[in-house]
C-alpha cells in the first residue's frame, strides 16, 4: 500500500470529500504500529523495532558501593629524617590524610620534606594545609580540607 493510502486511510482524506466529516463507521482508532520482537546483546527479549546501526557495547563494570565507602583513615606522623617523607608519601597514594608535626625535627630538614609532599600532594590532586606550629594536614583527591585555622598572635 502506497504512503498516500495510508495517509488516507488514516485520516479519512479523499480528494473529493476535503473537509466532510467521515462516515460513523469509518471511523477507526489509530492504533501503533505492531512491534517486532527483538533479542537484546544479553539474551533478554524486548519489544521494539531493531535498530541496522546497533553495535552491542561490553557492559560496564559493576562497582559495590561498599568498596568505595571504606573506612577513612587519618595517620599521624612525627618524622625524625627526610627519609620518612617517602612513606608518607605512600600513605596519601594510598588516599589516607596524614598529619605530620615537624617539632621534633631539624628546620632545614623540616622544609625539605614540606617540598617533598608538596609535590606529592600536587601530583594526586589533593591538599598541604598548615594546622599549627610546625603541623601539616596532608590530603589526598578524595579528602576535602575545609576551613582555615589563623596564627596565634600575642598581644
Amino acid at each position: 500500500m502506497s504512503l498516500k493510502k495510508r495517509f488516507e486511510k488514516m485520516f479519512w482524506v479523499e480528494d473529493d470529500e476535503v473537509g466532510k466529516e467521515p462516515p460513523a463507521k469509518q471511523k477507526r482508532i489509530s492504533q501503533p504500529p505492531a512491534r517486532k520482537e527483538v533479542k537484546r546483546a544479553n539474551g533478554k527479549k524486548h519489544a521494539g523495532t531493531p535498530n541496522p546501526n546497533f553495535k552491542p557495547q561490553p557492559a560496564a563494570p559493576v562497582i559495590s558501593l561498599q568498596s568505595i565507602q571504606k573506612s577513612s583513615k587519618v595517620i599521624l606522623v612525627e618524622p625524625h629524617s627526610y627519609a620518612e617523607a617517602q612513606e608518607i608519601a605512600e600513605h596519601l597514594k594510598n588516599k589516607r590524610s596524614v598529619v605530620v608535626n615537624l617539632q621534633r625535627i631539624e628546620r632545614d630538614q623540616g622544609f625539605r620534606i614540606i617540598d617533598f609532599l608538596s609535590g606529592t600532594v600536587y601530583a594526586l590532586g589533593g591538599d598541604i594545609q598548615r594546622v599549627g606550629t610546625d603541623i601539616f594536614i596532608c590530603a589526598p583527591e578524595n579528602v576535602e580540607v575545609a576551613g582555615s585555622i589563623t596564627e596565634y598572635q600575642p598581644e
